[in-house]
């Protein structure tokens, strides 16, 4: 069913309405030991980050942006006792927690809070501390615990403020993603949730679902125009993900007519296909000049037959880009322009990680000045957030954003 709740057919039109996550509690539960684990390389000042992204949230509503969170959306999806009781077994379930005296414990704690408290503290994960019961362990307990000093009982969620991953909005339907890793996994249940339950959100057409084989994310999803989607080829999304996900979005119900599958480096450097380019303006994109030359392309598409077919692109991305977006120039805006030292420094803060609100109009990290003065020199106009802690956890405006509508490009 189309929704038109949701309504997103580019990665430039005019943003009207958009779902944050204000980092929370989950940041204070990073301990250096973990951090690997738990998919960041530092830990941020949870009360900076917290001022940060009360900046970001506040230039967007300057530019009349309506700006949800993602725990408001969730608390609205629990519309009785019954989803309530589903999304705690569930949530013990993707935590991998299997004896029965600790899920009833998980369950009992979670029911005796109201829905908002809850809601926080599955984010921010709960310490072995947190939980009266857990102290008084049982010989199993005990015998279990002998080697294992790990402080958690249900670990924290800290990317969770990286909105854009587990799940992306897609024309009038969500696509709610299988995560590459087994940290990020639970997070998918949120938005099932709310795509399931929520009043607003509840008949959104799915397009992929978390329980498929083959991950992908939503940092590797673009939307170039009403009928192309870019999609990257990553350390997080799986080449059998794409095809999946074709054989739904090209079909009758939506107006998708082709996928270009960009292979990136499969690196953490470049984890997804936004952190190394992303479109600007009609034809202006930000793009990583260090893997320029490592960008293979391959066009998906529905046959006369209506068989999906794959065909190899051999020019270059400029010109692969003109001839399936229909322009007549493309501009690709260097990170840290030409610079190896810039580029590579401003990549990694997540200077190619730009949030466009309208054409030609982006949100930007204030530390990757190189490139925002490139993007201003091209004609771009950037809006500048701080930016010292939320960019540890190696994600920018972008990552930080799900567009839920966006108003439609003139034709």
């Amino acid at each position: 069913m189309q929704n038109p709740a949701i309504h997103v057919n580019s990665e430039i039109g005019k943003l009207k309405k958009v779902m944050l996550h204000k980092p929370g509690k989950e940041l204070e539960n990073l301990m250096p030991e973990y951090l690997e684990r738990l998919l960041f390389d530092d830990i941020p000042y949870l009360r900076i980050a917290q001022e940060e992204h009360d900046s970001f949230a506040d230039i967007l509503r300057q530019n009349d942006v309506e700006v949800v969170y993602l725990s408001d959306l969730v608390e609205e999806s629990i519309i009785n006792e019954e989803v309530r009781n589903q999304l705690i077994a569930e949530l013990i379930d993707d935590a991998g927690i299997k004896t029965s005296r600790e899920r009833d414990i998980l369950t009992e704690y979670f029911r005796s809070l109201n829905k908002k408290t809850m809601i926080a503290q599955m984010m921010a994960g709960i310490r072995k501390t947190d939980i009266q019961q857990f102290e008084d362990k049982s010989l199993g307990d005990f015998l279990r615990n002998l080697n294992n000093e790990y402080p958690f009982i249900l670990d924290p969620m800290p990317n969770l403020y990286f909105t854009r991953d587990p799940f992306a909005t897609i024309g009038n339907g969500v696509s709610i993603h299988k995560m590459c890793t087994e940290t990020r996994h639970r997070e998918t249940l949120f938005a099932k949730f709310i795509f399931a339950y929520h009043p607003l959100y509840k008949d959104t057409k799915v397009w992929y679902d978390r329980n498929e084989n083959f991950s992908i994310e939503g940092g590797d999803i673009l939307i170039l125009n009403p009928e192309t989607i870019a999609i990257g080829i990553s350390q997080r999304t799986h080449e059998n993900a794409i095809e999946k996900f074709a054989q739904k979005v090209l079909t009758e119900e939506s107006h998708f007519k082709k996928i270009l599958a960009i292979n990136i480096p499969k690196q953490r450097t470049f984890m997804h296909l936004d952190t190394v380019f992303t479109m600007v303006d009609y034809d202006k994109f930000t793009i990583h000049p260090n893997i320029m030359r490592d960008m293979d392309v391959f066009v998906i598409e529905r046959d006369k037959e209506n068989k999906i077919r794959i065909t190899q692109e051999t020019s270059s991305l400029s010109d692969v880009l003109k001839r399936h977006l229909n322009l007549d120039k493309v501009d690709l805006i260097k990170c840290g322009s030409d610079s190896i030292i810039d580029s590579a420094r401003e990549q990694w803060n997540d200077g190619s990680n730009t949030l466009a609100i309208a054409p030609g109009e982006v949100v930007v990290y204030s530390r990757n000045y190189v490139t925002n003065e490139i993007l201003q020199e091209h004609g771009v106009k950037t809006y500048v957030m701080p930016s010292s802690e939320l960019s540890r956890g190696r994600g920018g405006p972008r990552c930080m954003s799900m567009p839920l509508v966006r108003d439609n490009l003139p034709r």
